[in-house]
Order: C-alpha cells, then sequence, then structure tokens
C-alpha cells in the first residue's frame, strides 16, 4: 500500500450507484413517473430558479441534509443537482455512503438546464 493511499485512504468508486445524466436524459427521466428532485443549493439560490417539483435541500447545512435523507427509503432513485454539477457530486457520494442504491446527477447542474 502506498504512502498516500495509507494516509488518506483509497479512492471509493461509486460507479453502479452514481450515475451522472446529460439534460436531455434527466428531463426524460424525471418527467416518466413521480420521481424524488433533489436541489443541493443553497435558499437563495433556490429562490432564484430551480426545477419544478425539486426539493431544496442544501448541501451546506450538513445537519438539515443528513436528518432529511434518514428519513427516506434508501432504494428509492434520487435525481439531484445543484448550479454546476460539482456540489451535487459531492452530494452523490455522500448519499452513496449513507446506502442510497442508485443516484442520478444532473450534468453541468441548473446553469446546464437553463441552456
Amino acid at each position: 500500500m502506498s504512502l498516500l493511499r495509507s494516509l488518506f485512504g483509497a479512492k471509493k468508486d461509486y460507479s453502479g450507484i452514481v450515475e451522472v445524466l446529460h439534460k436531455t436524459s434527466f428531463k426524460s427521466a424525471i418527467s416518466d413517473k413521480k420521481v424524488r428532485i433533489i436541489d443541493v443549493r443553497t435558499p437563495n439560490e433556490f429562490g432564484q430558479g430551480h426545477i419544478k417539483n425539486a426539493m431544496n435541500v442544501d448541501f451546506f447545512n450538513q445537519y438539515s441534509f443528513t436528518n432529511y435523507f434518514k428519513k427516506i427509503d434508501k432504494k428509492d432513485p434520487l435525481y439531484i443537482y445543484c448550479r454546476s454539477g460539482a456540489r451535487s457530486k459531492k452530494a452523490s457520494h455522500k448519499l452513496a455512503d449513507m446506502g442510497f442504491e442508485k443516484i442520478y446527477d444532473l450534468q453541468g447542474g441548473y446553469s446546464n438546464w437553463k441552456l
């Protein structure tokens, strides 16, 4: 085992759990059935515009974030997004670590959605 790996741990593989979707695939997936759409931006960002039927769960408020997802069935797929994709990637990994089985992350976030 390398020194860096022993200090920082092995990089986790989230393939099979987290899938990044292009906006057309994301849009199709959320329009076909009733799904849980999660916006992980701040309430201020959410108030400036969001995807229809999205629930705002601020990733930066870790207490509320964790408590919200403790109450959800881990087998239910989640469709998440942020502003540009970086925050939702971190959120996806945290959710996978919490035991969620399938997470769909919007590629490029809400900024890409609006284009």
